[in-house]
């Protein structure tokens, strides 16, 4: 049995989902691994400098931009935040060098960006014959120094065409970059009971055959959500909806409290996002990787946006969803009712479902057969892959 090593954080939430995601799979197809969750966070604590400045750490910071919508001039923030890290990478890869010292492992995983030089630089040190890889969590790179770094003797995982050729324009060689059918979903996404959704439906108080749809930003929903509501309701469209409000329980409460509302049914966080999803026609939210991905492997159109505020790993998202024809894109939610006109007209909702579901994304059953082959013979299965 090998040793693997998964490393995330908890800023924006994907990274440890995507890990634990990747961990109960391996489990389940009884591959010769044994993975072990290692949040970066805790390695660091010493050299938490975002703390010593502003009380907060970089996860903390991070969230509570999401939270509050505070994503204007993201770009230049992440940059600000990169040339932190970038102060700091000798103390960092001390620390993650004495980790893994301490506990050495025949692979290690990278599901984090920024943080990527230092994560290979003391494994290499620690763990010399073994391999290190990076899975990325977002459609592609955000160039310089995001996910994919130069000069680095490693191999990657790429959850689009997009972000293997950024990987190949940097000089990774196409052997050491795997390509695969999408980004990390949640096994619980998989081998889903039949429903029967118009029952399904009335239980929640909502109207069997009407078009309903899924309106979800993140597990920490924004204020945005009452104005999407409050649109859509005024607008009077033959339309229902299905609001979670995640963690934020002040938006649960006010989206309960609206009145003239379409038909609706509100909750808070939730495990049942898949059930949720299911109930629905299509899918309103940011464009994150992970809520998109999801999505679209249900076979739910997007509307999303972006704009200004749009945080720059994501603007891509929005490029990649235009291509596979599987929704609409805004410049603002201000436009969400001609948007969901223009979906629910015509043909548009059958045509875009389709596409939704013409790429069905296995990446959860990819990944960990291919990492227990790199643990093995140091390798991907075979060149160009």
């Amino acid at each position: 049995m090998q040793t693997l090593d998964l490393i995330y954080f908890d800023a924006g939430g994907g990274h440890r989902a995507a890990a634990t995601a990747l961990q109960h799979a391996i489990r389940d197809q009884g591959l010769p691994l044994e993975p072990r969750l290692i949040h970066l966070k805790e390695i660091l604590a010493p050299i938490d400098v975002f703390r010593k400045v502003t009380r907060l750490d970089l996860e903390e910071i991070y969230n509570l931009m999401l939270r509050k919508g505070w994503t204007l001039g993201s770009a230049q923030g992440l940059r600000f935040m990169q040339r932190v890290i970038a102060l700091y990478h000798k103390p960092a890869r001390r620390l993650l060098t004495e980790h893994w010292r301490r506990q050495p492992a025949d692979l290690a995983v990278s599901l984090v960006p920024n943080f990527n030089r230092a994560l290979y630089e003391a494994f290499r040190e620690a763990c010399p014959q073994a391999p290190f890889a990076t899975v990325l969590t977002d459609l592609a790179d955000y160039p310089p120094h995001f996910w994919i770094e130069r000069n680095q003797h490693q191999h990657f995982v790429c959850g689009t065409p997009k972000a293997r050729q950024q990987a190949l324009e940097l000089g990774h060689a196409p052997e050491r970059v795997l390509l695969t059918s999408g980004m990390i979903l949640h096994p619980r996404f998989y081998d889903l009971p039949p429903l029967d959704r118009a029952a399904e439906r009335a239980k929640l108080g909502l109207d069997p055959s009407r078009p309903t749809a899924i309106v979800l930003f993140g597990g920490y929903g924004p204020g945005l959500m009452a104005d999407i509501q409050r649109r859509l309701g005024k607008a009077r469209l033959d339309l229902q909806l299905i609001l979670i409000a995640g963690r934020n329980e002040r938006l649960r409460e006010r989206l309960l409290r609206a009145e003239g509302v379409l038909p609706q049914h509100v909750t808070g966080f939730t495990s049942e996002v898949p059930h949720y999803m299911r109930l629905a026609d299509f899918f309103i939210g940011k464009p994150g990787p992970g809520s998109i991905s999801e999505a679209l492997h249900l076979g739910l159109p997007v509307i999303t946006v972006r704009n200004a505020w749009t945080l720059p790993q994501e603007r891509y998202n929005a490029e990649w969803l235009t291509a596979r024809g599987a929704g609409l894109v805004l410049r603002s939610f201000r436009d969400i009712v001609p948007a969901v006109r223009t979906l629910l007209s015509g043909d548009t909702l059958a045509e875009m479902r389709g596409a939704a579901l013409a790429q069905p994304n296995k990446a959860l059953f990819e990944i960990p057969a291919a990492l227990a082959r790199l643990a093995r013979t140091g390798e991907w299965a075979a060149a160009g892959v």
